[in-house]
């Protein structure tokens, strides 16, 4: 379970206090309008930014003190992150060992990572040869790959078509009943993970002003201001 409590940042012109429980093997969904603190909570989790105050655990171990390479965690962000000198089967590969220094089982696992998120048979394409949607698919596998079990993916796929979007939301939702793993996805378009997380979470200058089932965020007193902050996004 990922318990955040009461965790604080301020900047000169922004202020956010963070409140949230997420179970175990959960998909929540982080919606909210832009510079609403989405992000933000994410960065916090993966401890790129450092809360002033509060507790963050996961499976009961304190996050604050580690580093971001030891905390359980891998994210993706929306510009996917790739390193475009290397194949895809080399920047999933990033997520097992840094060094690239493979074994015959952690070659093997690169392997059925990309079989797994669709493609087989393009390991030796660089992100510049592969669609915006394979780019995503290849930084997916690489956090999958990591084994952590804490996965973050910020507006992952806000730059895809709504078609290939839906798809891969679809294609989160089925390697995570493959993997235990915990997942945070900020998303811009509730309406395509609606019928996929276990739990939405609205979020608004800088705080978590509701969190429940997807169907109870939407149809709920709340509904109007997450229509407004969509359609300003």
């Amino acid at each position: 379970m990922l318990v955040i409590e009461n965790c604080r940042l301020t900047w000169p012109d922004f202020t956010a206090d963070y409140s949230l429980t997420v179970n175990k093997g959960a998909l929540c969904a982080v919606i909210g309008p832009s510079g609403g603190g989405k992000t933000t909570l994410l960065h916090m989790i993966a401890g790129f930014e450092k809360p002033e105050s509060g507790t963050l655990t996961f499976e009961g171990t304190n996050l604050l003190p580690l580093e971001p390479a030891k905390r359980p965690v891998a994210i993706v962000f929306q510009d996917h992150n790739l390193f475009p000198h290397l194949t895809a089967a080399q920047n999933v590969a990033l997520g097992l060992r840094p060094s690239l220094r493979l074994s015959d089982n952690e070659r093997l696992l690169t392997e059925e990572m990309l079989d797994a998120v669709g493609l087989k048979g393009l390991d030796a394409r660089k992100p510049g040869e592969m669609s915006g949607g394979q780019r995503q698919r290849v930084a997916l596998a690489r956090a999958l790959v990591s084994g952590r079990p804490l996965i973050l993916l910020d507006e992952p796929f806000s730059s895809l078509d709504p078609g290939l979007r839906r798809d891969m939301v679809q294609l989160v939702g089925e390697l995570r009943r493959k993997r235990p793993v915990t997942i945070l996805m900020t998303i811009h378009t509730p309406e395509d993970v609606a019928d996929l997380a276990d739990q939405m979470a609205f979020v608004a200058d800088g705080r978590v002003v509701a969190s429940d089932s997807p169907s109870t965020i939407l149809g709920g007193s709340l509904a109007a201001r997450i229509a407004a902050a969509v359609s300003n996004t």
